[in-house]
């Protein structure tokens, strides 16, 4: 069991290293483990009772890993356990890689490069970009910071904070079936099933964590106003609170129609205010950083006040 203290100082070591040196630009783990995902769909994805073997396929993919975790951080020596803990965040936080996508969208806006716009769009959302405004470009992006702040940096905090290392790799882990199965799409509607609402379970708490520290570090009124009026019309129970909050935090709209795979989906408009613009991009990337920092500085604060103080 890790102190807070030395907990604090792991997590502050580990968002440290994600912003010098981002993820690792070769032979990232999540590539090999993607391509078991796969080979676990082709061979459970098939005939009847989808939804058992999905929960199988889930079970063999994400808890192997986190319990080869669990036992090197127990024998491990401590300060060889220490650097895992903290590869392991390194591992599961996505901070400079949201940047690094994002902001190159709010760059080629700003320049009225809209083909630029809409192929690096294209890299980071699953909704069809070909002929995509500045409007919807924004959209995309400030729903992608806001939403993806939650999946690849709050979340995986949460977890380190309650579990350490190993309770960070296991939320990337199902999150990122979440992100490969997670579809109602006739493929994966109830082989999906399972990985769906997993995630859901352990983005409850995060999302509503991300989604209050949203809420005060911007227009704390109407971003409460738009969690508690529009967040339940989302479809997704976690998505809903966080980018809601955020867009009312940020005083911009989004949400509403986009095309995927070919259809046209009319969602929510969630937020207030005007359309989202070029300037919201890097509005909503300022705002998840403002909001590692809070978060730091809740641990830091939480981490002092457990250390006994002696006259």
């Amino acid at each position: 069991m890790l102190s807070l203290p030395l907990l604090v100082t792991l997590a502050t070591a580990g968002v440290v290293v994600d912003r010098w040196f981002g993820e690792p630009s070769l032979a990232h783990p999540l590539v090999g483990f993607g391509k078991w995902a796969t080979r676990l769909e082709t061979r459970y994805n098939t005939g009847r009772r989808l939804r058992l073997k999905g929960l199988l396929a889930w079970s063999l993919a994400v808890l192997p890993p986190v319990l080869i975790a669990w036992c090197l951080v127990a024998v491990l020596p401590f300060f060889a356990a220490c650097a895992l803990h903290v590869a392991l965040l390194w591992f599961a936080l996505g901070a400079r890689s949201l940047h690094d996508h994002i902001a190159p969208i709010a760059q080629a806006l700003a320049r009225r490069d809209l083909p630029q716009a809409r192929l690096l769009t294209a890299r980071i959302v699953s909704r069809e970009t070909a002929n995509a405004d500045e409007a919807a470009l924004s959209r995309a992006a400030v729903e992608s910071a806001l939403e993806n702040g939650n999946d690849a940096i709050f979340g995986a905090l949460f977890w380190f904070a309650i579990a350490g290392g190993p309770g960070a790799l296991g939320f990337r882990l199902a999150n990122t079936l979440d992100a490969m199965w997670g579809y109602r799409t006739p493929r994966y509607l109830r082989y999906g099933w399972a990985a769906a609402r997993i995630d859901d379970v352990l983005n409850w708490i995060p999302a509503r964590l991300t989604a209050a520290s949203y809420a005060l570090l911007g227009d704390t009124r109407t971003a409460w106003r738009c969690w508690r009026e529009q967040a339940p019309r989302w479809d997704s129970p976690n998505a809903g609170p966080v980018m809601a909050a955020g867009a009312g935090s940020l005083n911009v709209l989004i949400g509403g129609p986009a095309v995927y795979h070919g259809a046209l989906e009319h969602r929510p408009m969630l937020g207030f205010g005007r359309e989202a613009k070029a300037g919201d991009v890097n509005a909503a990337l300022l705002l998840v950083e403002r909001t590692v920092v809070l978060w730091l500085a809740v641990l830091i604060v939480l981490a002092l006040l457990s250390v006994p103080f002696h006259v």
